[in-house]
């Protein structure tokens, strides 16, 4: 007989504890950023979709980003995700373990026959840091239908010589 109380409450629940719940959802919600939204995918041919640039950013993994030291600075380059940028969404980078931050990607150009070129309006594809600083990179990405990929690179792994 217990059981079948328990199993009643459980089933039911108390309703104010559904009230709780639902305030503190709301609340978490309204603290939450804007969710990102997906994007039709209809192939363009001009690499502009998940569907398109998916099979080549899986591909091409390792050279994701690179590390170069120059002029007394490590300057982390994102230039391969941009030029693939069309499909994505959102790119985070976490350097030496810290939580991945968004860097935020440019518009593409759809007046261009290559959307993913990168112009000089564009600003620069990388980040300085203080030299030999960068022993780790965490990168995420948000394709533009919400799938998801990420990579984690040793310095050694990136380095430019």
């Amino acid at each position: 007989m217990i059981f079948l109380v328990i199993l009643a409450l459980a089933i039911h629940g108390d309703s104010s504890s559904e009230a709780t719940k639902s305030e503190a959802t709301a609340q978490v919600e309204a603290t939450e950023p804007t969710a990102l939204v997906a994007e039709p995918q209809e192939p363009s041919g001009k690499f502009t979709t998940a569907t398109e640039v998916r099979p080549i950013l899986n591909a091409t993994k390792g050279t994701w980003i690179a590390v170069r030291e120059f002029d007394g600075k490590d300057l982390v380059y994102v230039t391969h995700l941009w030029t693939w940028r069309c499909g994505l969404l959102e790119m985070r980078v976490g350097i030496n373990g810290a939580a991945p931050d968004v860097w935020p990607l440019p518009d593409c150009h759809m007046d261009q026959p290559m959307p993913g070129v990168v112009l000089e309006q564009d600003g620069l594809p990388y980040r300085s840091f203080e030299l030999g600083s960068v022993q780790s990179i965490d990168v995420q990405i948000t394709y533009d239908d919400l799938g998801t990929d990420a990579v984690s690179f040793d310095r050694s792994q990136v380095l430019m010589p």
